[in-house]
């Protein structure tokens, strides 16, 4: 117990013992995502000459977000504020994690320890903005990228994160989100489309060859994604409970459906199927079923899935295709479209008889909830590419992307 006040947002500690165990294991599983996770599934897909700053950007963000997150974005984010504002981002009581003590927990889950709550909260914080970068690989300046990924935590995903998971009014209006379809994927990936419209093409687009440098790299990424996103569905129940085995059920259920349906189509339209899009199938079928893991049954689960990869597909060649932006490794292709799609579906496939909180799923609610996370995902996405543009300035010059930025951005290279 706490011998302190506890906070507006703070619950003391009754601990579930089974919980904590999961949840440590959870937060390690999510950390694994993104370091060595994403930074190789990344990696792999650019140029041989952006390999390096590439998995640069992925450690970047885990460093900058961790350390912003222990100043203010875990008050922001969980934290509760002002009741004028409150609706729309937390408070900074907690900052610096002020009020936070071994006896403490927040009180959405009293059974786990406040500081791994922090920490396991902190993983999905630290993965959204690197999903970002794929869509302004090969060409953002490192010290934009840095700058760039600071202000968004704390303009676009803390407000964002409060306003559907920390008692903000998104939540309240009964959108439902299990493990962060719209707080992760759809933020990431309607960033991205920003990015990617801000910064223009990469020099030489639909010119020059920028086939993936090595597939390999992708596929050991897309192992590593792949089992991090058990702790990163399956954990957000919060609990080693029934809900939790039936999220890491439907995770790798809707992952390999959303595969076959990725490659169906890409051997309908290609005349070939890709391991690319095998990767790329398993990553939108986990964006899919991630708003909806806890909340569906495995029949919900298996349509999601066979419903997102194809609407990946359509997201990451056929539209960009068609409207000629350089998303450069698909950040709103896959994460974009596959949350979208997930979020729409979990209002329609959400059942009780899974999961009490599914009570009164709607998809008009779906739909509400995800545009209100576009626009402010895109205007706050716009509002700090604007201060990077006037302070560090936004794209490296046409001379150092030709000549690649492991070189001119860090000085390093692979020999």
């Amino acid at each position: 117990m706490t011998s302190s006040p506890l906070l507006a947002h703070q619950a003391a500690l009754q601990i579930d013992s089974a919980a904590t165990g999961w949840i440590l294991t959870s937060t390690a599983l999510v950390l694994l995502m993104t370091l060595p996770g994403l930074a190789l599934f990344y990696g792999g897909m650019v140029r041989r000459k952006n390999l390096l700053a590439t998995i640069a950007q992925s450690t970047a963000a885990l460093a900058i977000v961790t350390v912003l997150w222990f100043v203010a974005g875990y008050s922001l984010s969980f934290g509760q504020g002002p009741s004028a504002i409150n609706g729309l981002v937390g408070g900074l009581d907690a900052a610096f994690l002020n009020g936070v003590g071994i006896g403490t927990a927040h009180s959405l889950s009293p059974g786990l320890p406040e500081f791994l709550w922090i920490a396991y909260q902190l993983t999905f914080a630290i993965i959204t903005p690197a999903l970002i970068a794929g869509a302004f690989a090969e060409r953002m300046k490192f010290s934009a990228s840095l700058l760039f990924f600071g202000l968004w935590h704390l303009i676009v995903y803390a407000p964002i994160c409060h306003q559907v998971w920390g008692g903000g009014y998104l939540g309240s209006m009964g959108v439902l989100d299990f493990a962060g379809g719209a707080v992760v994927h759809v933020n990431a990936g309607v960033a991205g489309l920003v990015c990617a419209l801000v910064l223009g093409p990469r020099h030489g687009f639909g010119r020059d060859n920028m086939a993936p440098h090595n597939l390999s790299l992708t596929a050991i990424g897309t192992g590593l994604l792949f089992v991090g996103w058990l702790g990163f569905n399956a954990g957000s129940a919060w609990a080693a409970d029934g809900i939790a085995a039936v999220a890491a059920l439907n995770t790798i259920l809707a992952a390999a459906a959303a595969a076959l349906g990725w490659m169906a189509v890409e051997w309908i339209d290609h005349k070939k199927p890709t391991l690319l899009g095998l990767l790329s199938g398993i990553v939108g079928g986990l964006v899919g079923v991630t708003p909806a893991a806890g909340l569906v049954d495995p029949k919900g689960a298996f349509l999601i899935g066979a419903v997102s990869g194809p609407a990946c597909y359509f997201g990451a060649v056929w539209l960009k295709r068609a409207l000629k932006y350089d998303d450069s490794l698909d950040a709103f292709g896959v994460h974009g479209m596959g949350g979208i799609v997930g979020a729409l579906l979990t209002g329609v496939f959400a059942t009780a008889a899974i999961n009490p909180a599914a009570e009164g799923a709607s998809i008009l609610n779906q739909a509400l909830g995800l545009v209100a996370v576009i626009a402010w995902s895109a205007v706050g996405t716009f509002v700090v590419l604007m201060i990077c543009r006037f302070t560090t300035g936004l794209k490296v010059t046409r001379e150092q992307e030709i000549e690649g930025l492991d070189v001119t951005q860090h000085g390093e290279g692979l020999h």
